[in-house]
């Protein structure tokens, strides 16, 4: 889960055309806001969770060898 942290400036942020205005600090954080709350990237989801079928393969032989 993102988390989005404010904090003050030392200098006013300015828009496009160089202006500072009063929705310039709101669409500053609706941006960073978005970017991170629909990156595609889920490290969560490539977590391994167990042996794999790789792993599988390798050690079925071992294993059929034990049980019979």
């Amino acid at each position: 889960m993102a988390t989005i942290t404010s904090g003050s400036r030392s200098s006013p942020t300015r828009t496009r055309r160089g202006r500072s205005g009063p929705f310039a600090e709101i669409r500053a954080f609706w941006r960073q806001f978005f970017a991170r709350a629909f990156n595609p990237y889920r490290p969560e989801l490539h977590y391994m969770r167990g042996p794999g079928p790789a792993w599988r393969a390798k050690h079925a032989t071992s294993s059929r060898r034990r049980t019979s």
